[in-house]
């Protein structure tokens, strides 16, 4: 015999009175998954160039470089870090951390040594490691600006314990930059067979004298030429001037972003031809 409809209903509110009177009893309650998903932390996303840079202190360093901190992991991490940019022939003082130290190598060439070892090289995306305790220095090469990202974690409140400069003797001792002197310099190669004494001008006034003047830094030098290639849609001498750009410590990203905002000044065309440019130096490097 089948149970009637009243019954049923019945049935079912007695099962559900007993199942809350259960969970009453045991002092257990069910987060519904929405609600964990709410209180859960959210993803956290800085956008680039929203994090202000600030010259690197001159306690800590010698000659010039910009320090672009990074937003500080929140607890339980103790993960920090920041973007640094030297101009060449600057580096760190020697120091040591607590927990080691990595270092991404994000534009440029830069030297590094570990106390009592030679120094060595590191280029455009290299990681190095340094393991905790260790004394070391770091910069940028006596030649070229170096941009790299360090990434540290901090024990007891502290990443770094500073300590002596690293003197010009120090310094020097860096590996020579390979010889090039064999080699003919960018502006030979164009034209130096036909028109020598423009190459020997573009050499020895142009980037012997102009971009070695004090008043700008390479990197905006590099910036200020990129810019006015793009505006007057001249490709074959963006494209080394790109590359060049790069060893200057200008990352992919701003130089992007420089073509992006000249379009509105210069032309659609002229950013579009720039960006076609950028593409094949970027692959290349």
């Amino acid at each position: 015999m089948k149970p009637s409809i009243t019954t049923a209903l019945s049935l079912s509110l007695l099962s559900l009175t007993l199942s809350v009177a259960s969970a009453q009893t045991s002092g257990k309650t069910t987060t519904p998954p929405t609600t964990m998903m709410q209180n859960s932390p959210t993803i956290a996303i800085t956008r680039t160039g929203s994090q202000p840079s600030q010259s690197a202190p001159a306690e800590y360093f010698t000659g010039a470089a910009r320090v672009s901190p990074l937003p500080s992991a929140n607890e339980p991490s103790r993960l920090g870090g920041a973007s640094v940019t030297f101009e060449a022939g600057a580096r760190t003082a020697w120091h040591t951390h607590p927990l080691g130290q990595t270092l991404i190598v994000t534009a440029g060439i830069g030297r590094v040594q570990r106390w009592g070892n030679p120094i060595e090289e590191m280029r455009t995306g290299d990681v190095v490691q340094i393991p905790p305790g260790v004394k070391h220095w770091h910069g940028a090469a006596p030649n070229s600006a170096m941009t790299h990202v360090a990434l540290a974690e901090s024990q007891n409140g502290k990443s770094v314990d500073w300590l002596e400069k690293v003197s010009d003797e120090q310094y020097a001792a860096a590996p020579p930059t390979p010889a090039v002197a064999a080699q003919p310099s960018r502006a030979q190669a164009l034209m130096g067979d036909i028109a020598p004494k423009l190459a020997e001008l573009t050499d020895e006034v142009l980037f012997g004298d102009v971009w070695e003047r004090p008043g700008l830094s390479k990197r905006d030098r590099s910036l200020v030429t990129v810019s006015a290639l793009i505006a007057l849609n001249r490709p074959d001498q963006l494209r080394s001037h790109l590359a060049l750009a790069r060893q200057n410590g200008v990352t992919q990203e701003e130089l992007i972003e420089a073509i992006t905002h000249l379009a509105f000044y210069s032309g659609w065309p002229n950013a579009v031809s720039a960006v076609g440019v950028a593409r094949e130096v970027f692959r290349n490097q």
